[in-house]
């Protein structure tokens, strides 16, 4: 099955954070707080995949305050963090939104997100995933995480779909 042909099918993103929505560093101020950084194109893909009706999930083995700070600027339908058993959320959000799991595109970067690639319908990985993920994804983004590459999926899905001339038609205007 072609990336086009995958990206067709999609009805829900579901990211990781660190490494796919950031860089992957973990950076802590000399007051202990921890500072991430997010690339400003990949919230705008996010609230261009809103404005196409496709909804987004985060699941994340880790959390905090930054991570909740930034979700609450594209509204995901879902946000699990501290996660141990990826899978298990997987199955209750499939379950939650009468979802396929050939419907959602799921982009990750380190063992714990084995469980997600080998069920979902469109399995990504970023250029600095682990090994084993890549080999197990569908598709590895050209841009690297918390660079780029959750814009290059979102642009991917969108297109894939034909619906990327309409969400971004009020800009061209």
């Amino acid at each position: 099955m072609t990336t086009r042909e995958r990206a067709k099918r999609v009805k829900m993103l579901i990211l990781d954070i660190d490494g796919v929505m950031t860089d992957g560093r973990i950076i802590y101020d000399d007051k202990g707080n921890e500072l991430k950084c997010f690339y400003a194109l990949d919230g705008m893909g996010l609230a261009l995949l809103k404005r196409a009706n496709i909804q987004l999930a985060l699941i994340s083995s880790k959390g905090s305050p930054a991570v909740l700070r930034r979700v609450k600027d594209f509204g995901a339908q879902e946000v699990k963090l501290n996660i141990t058993d990826k899978l298990k959320v997987f199955k209750q959000i499939l379950s939650k939104y009468k979802l396929k799991a050939a419907e959602v595109c799921f982009m990750g970067d380190d063992l714990v997100d084995i469980p997600l690639i080998k069920r979902v319908g469109f399995s990504v990985a970023v250029p600095g995933a682990c090994s084993e993920v890549k080999k197990l994804a569908d598709y590895i983004t050209k841009q690297a995480g918390g660079k780029g590459a959750v814009r290059e999926i979102v642009e991917i899905i969108l297109r894939g779909q034909n619906k990327w001339r309409k969400v971004i038609a009020r800009y061209l205007e």
